[in-house]
């Protein structure tokens, strides 16, 4: 939104063309001047402090990955993923400020890596405050969110800090260079003068890929290298559930999460003060932001609902963990085209993102993947899916809208716009999977082959709680000796007793409870 202006030379002679009215003119020109800078102060502050609380939200989601990580464990692992939830965040943080932000948004810079701002360095400076590389953080550290819930329950904690430090600091945010930095080779920002890909760019406006593949992706590798857990999978090959210990866990994560999108799709406007079209209108970046937020709903809502249905087809029963995940598989798919797509569009996202998390399961389940939380499925596979949903659904004149600049855009092929938004989605999808797996698949390999990846079987037994961090998270009364042993997994069962002497569970338990 342009700051209005004032000219004393085109004011003077509506004051009578005196010399008194020209001074006139220019005193009022200055206040007028005063005001005008006074409003785009304002509006800077009001921008400001609309991607502030929507970095909170994204940050918000780190508890809510936090307690599904929880729920979604056998209680003996709790204080481990828990742990680990809380050193994504910080280490995160540290490598992410020290390169990260340099290497996605340092300008100017080549289409391949950014470098300026190492250490937030010449920051501030216009389009670049605390609180852009605040909300560009919240980002990074979701990508490892993802990543520590495909490994969870038998990774060594150092390997966290590692992978973690490395997706972070460096895999993480050469991917966001490329797609949502203005120098980015595929970013649909670029400059005038800057040739688009395939005269479109890519639209992943809240990181379907840049976020939600990447750390889907590097999940996947992880668990293909640590292998299943114990027990995952019995001598015949067949799956064996091994349950989280907390459906209440999952299911406040879940919401948390669902809060917390509300910053991560609708926030990744930046801004808010900005007009698409004559002044008092309510045609502005403020109403695509509520588009976007409703959109992110139905596409989240539908998916739970398909799944709701479509797992009760397959098992029988109304499954509450079953509708959390195809939730959040909605949420993961339409982040990227969240902002350009009508509301009936993303009900198709939604309902189809739903039918590829459980056909990935089914798949998974065949290979022998073992994911405890479903996250290569989840977000790698209803990523991708949301990436190729914006080529078909994106509409013209929100693509115009969000990114201008270029008259002709292509936008979705379903609704006109040709196919080379499309070619530019595939591109994407195969260049993240590659540039992932060229990283962190090797970085998982090495720390396999060097011993510190994986723990020992006689620790995974036990529970990471009682053998890395000393003792269990919750606290049971005195079990009783005779209880025995529980027939479906042969492992010793708890008796909760009204004893007074209140003790840790047995080491040796191993039900998928405990």
């Amino acid at each position: 939104m342009s700051a209005p202006s004032c000219s004393a030379s085109d004011l003077a002679p509506l004051l009578g063309g005196t010399g008194n009215s020209s001074a006139a003119a220019q005193y009022i020109c200055s206040q007028f001047d005063t005001v005008a800078l006074q409003l785009t102060d304002a509006a800077s502050a009001i921008d400001t402090t609309y991607l502030l609380f929507s970095a909170y939200l994204v940050f918000a989601m780190q508890l809510g990955f936090a307690m599904l990580c929880t729920g979604s464990v056998r209680a003996k692992n709790t204080m481990n993923i828990m742990l680990t939830n809380v050193l994504d965040a910080a280490a995160g943080a540290l490598f992410y400020y020290l390169f990260g932000f340099a290497f996605a948004f340092g300008t100017p810079s080549n289409g391949f890596i950014g470098r300026h701002f190492f250490g937030l360095k010449r920051v501030p400076e216009p389009g670049f405050d605390y609180s852009y590389f605040l909300y560009q953080w919240a980002f990074a550290i979701a990508a490892a969110g993802i990543t520590s819930g495909s490994i969870a329950e038998r990774t060594q904690f150092v390997a966290y800090l590692i992978y973690s430090s490395f997706l972070t600091g460096f895999v993480y945010p050469i991917v966001s260079h490329w797609f949502w930095s203005a120098d980015g080779w595929a970013s649909p920002s670029r400059p005038v003068g800057k040739s688009l890909l395939f005269r479109s760019g890519v639209i992943d406006f809240a990181g379907s890929g840049v976020v939600h593949l990447v750390g889907g992706v590097a999940g996947l590798w992880g668990a293909l290298i640590e292998g299943p857990r114990m027990g995952r999978f019995d001598d015949a090959g067949r799956s064996v559930a091994l349950r989280g210990h907390s459906a209440s866990l999952v299911v406040l994560g879940t919401f948390l999460l669902w809060f917390g999108w509300y910053g991560f799709n609708p926030g990744s406007f930046i801004t808010i003060y900005k007009s698409y079209g004559p002044i008092g209108s309510i045609h502005g970046q403020w109403s695509a932001v509520g588009r976007t937020a409703v959109t992110t709903t139905l596409a989240g809502c539908t998916a739970a609902l398909t799944t709701l249905f479509g797992k009760r087809l397959q098992t029988g029963h109304w499954n509450v963990i079953d509708v959390c995940n195809g939730l959040l598989g909605g949420f993961a798919a339409i982040t990227a085209g969240c902002s350009v797509v009508d509301p009936w569009a993303a009900v198709i996202c939604g309902f189809v993102a739903a039918w590829v998390l459980i056909g990935l399961n089914k798949l998974a389940a065949k290979v022998k993947l073992d994911d405890p939380l479903e996250a290569a499925q989840l977000h790698g596979g209803c990523g991708a899916w949301g990436i190729i949903f914006t080529a078909l659904f994106a509409r013209e004149k929100y693509v115009n809208e969000v990114y201008p600049g270029r008259p002709g855009r292509p936008y979705g092929l379903l609704m006109g716009g040709g196919g080379r938004l499309l070619g530019a989605h595939i591109v994407e999808i195969l260049v993240i999977a590659g540039w992932v797996s060229c990283t962190m698949g090797p970085l998982f390999f090495a720390l396999h082959r060097i011993g510190l990846l994986r723990i020992s079987s006689e620790d995974e037994m036990a529970g990471m709680d009682l053998t890395r961090h000393g003792g269990f998270a919750y606290v049971y009364d005195a079990e009783d000796s005779a209880s025995g042993k529980d027939g479906a997994n042969g492992a010793t069962g708890f008796m909760l007793m009204s004893a007074n002497v209140r003790v840790e569970p047995n080491s040796g338990a191993t039900t998928d409870q405990v």
